[in-house]
């Protein structure tokens, strides 16, 4: 049984059903009822989500669902730091880190409509640094690797779809993980083209298209946003996606006036139990020397319904047209071969910069075949269904040494989501 030594009655009052006072922004409310969904069974997502901030799994969570364009059901619950009083608010603020990715996709995705890049490009035309890797084929008696030469260059499709051998340094598993994180290339200290000449350095884990494997590769669509654009990518992000769809709390750091928002990362030991924030991943109000496409990136949970229903408005969101609705959908269609598909988990895909969802039956998911989705390492998640045209987006701030709790709280959601809806 999992500890509870650090809360006792966190949450604050369930509010499961906004109200029109409370509306996000400029997306409207509608009962649940009037978009097919079932008020009394939202009890349960409040309630179920309440559980766990109150039995110490999750120091706090702000959850919301949008169906047919509308704010149904927001819950809010728990603490941004369990040592303080201060509870969670609904625009907390939250380091969505790898939510980032699909962000950075549509960045990619605006420049690909301007014709500037394409499918089976090279990544060499537009990162010459990345035209001659070595790939790892294993280690020497005495630790040191074996490469051989890249049989070709990566392709844009490849870095849009974590199939061009690039490795990320998440685990120390080989060698070449174990090179990405002595060198740090994500941390947002270094600018972006030191990031790619620090990429250029280390062996491909795998030759081009032959394994998906998740990668820096998002990091590298950052470097070539800024290249293409001619803007650093926070001010291409800000100018192109953020005001248009007024994403107004959403950067690559903090504001100081809105320090008092942000909620704090938590832990997790190794029995399960809660610990607090250890406040060592550096001033979030100072903005990053080179700004992380893979995951740099603080928002809200309202902020992201807004970039969310953007998507599911098949690139429009009110009066601002992002996308064309074929090149949103071209971002949400698998684009990994049948070859690399057998190393990712059964009955899913990868698109462009999003996980796809190309047979739930086979998956094991309430969701409709072609759902996408992506999450963040501190727990940030969410998903877009088109077919039953909603849209929900979770925050929190968790990270064990393992990522069981907040893959359990992920796969739960969406039974907690999809028993309420009838239609």
């Amino acid at each position: 049984m999992l500890a509870c030594v650090f809360l006792t009655a966190l949450a604050v009052s369930p509010r499961p059903i906004v109200t029109a006072a409370e509306a996000v922004r400029d997306l409207a409310v509608a009962t649940p009822e009037s978009v097919g969904v079932s008020t009394e069974r939202l009890k349960r997502l409040d309630a179920a989500i309440k559980k766990w901030v109150d039995g110490g799994r999750i120091a706090g969570a702000v959850t919301m669902l949008t169906r047919h364009g509308k704010t149904v059901n927001v819950t809010v619950h728990g603490k941004k730091d369990i040592r303080k009083p201060d509870p969670i608010e609904r625009d907390s603020i939250f380091r969505i880190f790898s939510m980032t990715k699909p962000v950075t996709g549509v960045a990619m995705m605006m420049l690909y409509e301007e014709g500037l890049w394409r499918l089976d490009d090279p990544v060499a035309r537009l990162v010459p640094e990345l035209g001659k890797l070595q790939v790892f084929v294993g280690e020497n008696p005495d630790g040191t690797m074996k490469t051989e030469p890249a049989r070709r260059s990566i392709t844009m499709r490849e870095l849009m779809t974590h199939t061009g051998g690039l490795g990320y340094g998440l685990s120390a598993a080989n060698p070449v993980d174990r090179m990405f994180r002595a060198a740090s290339l994500t941390s947002g200290r270094v600018p972006l083209q030191q990031v790619v000449e620090g990429v250029a350095k280390i062996p491909l884990l795998t030759q081009p298209g032959t394994r998906w494997s998740y990668s820096i590769a998002v990091d590298i669509q950052g470097y070539i946003v800024e290249k293409l654009s001619g803007q650093s990518l926070g001010d291409f992000m800000k100018a192109r996606i953020f005001d248009p769809l007024g994403m107004k709390d959403t950067g690559f750091y903090v504001p100081k006036e809105k320090l008092a928002r942000l909620a704090l990362v938590h832990g997790e030991d190794a029995a399960g139990t809660l610990t607090p924030p250890d406040d060592t991943r550096g001033d979030p109000t100072v903005p990053p020397a080179g700004a992380s496409g893979g995951g740099g990136l603080f928002s809200t949970a309202a902020d992201y319904a807004r970039f969310c229903e953007m998507l599911l408005g098949r690139g429009q969101f009110g009066k601002a047209r992002l996308l064309a609705p074929r090149t949103v959908e071209m971002m949400r269609t698998n684009h990994v071969l049948p070859e690399p598909l057998k190393t990712m988990r059964a009955g899913t895909g990868w698109g462009m910069d999003v996980s796809v969802m190309l047979d739930a039956a086979t998956a094991g998911e309430p969701v409709s075949d072609g759902t996408y989705w992506w999450w963040g390492i501190a727990g940030s998640w969410f998903w877009i269904d088109p077919v039953a045209d909603l849209a929900f987006i979770g925050m929190i701030q968790h990270q064990g040494p393992t990522f069981r709790t907040v893959s359990e709280l992920h796969g739960v959601s969406r039974n907690w989501v999809y028993q309420a809806v009838m239609n």
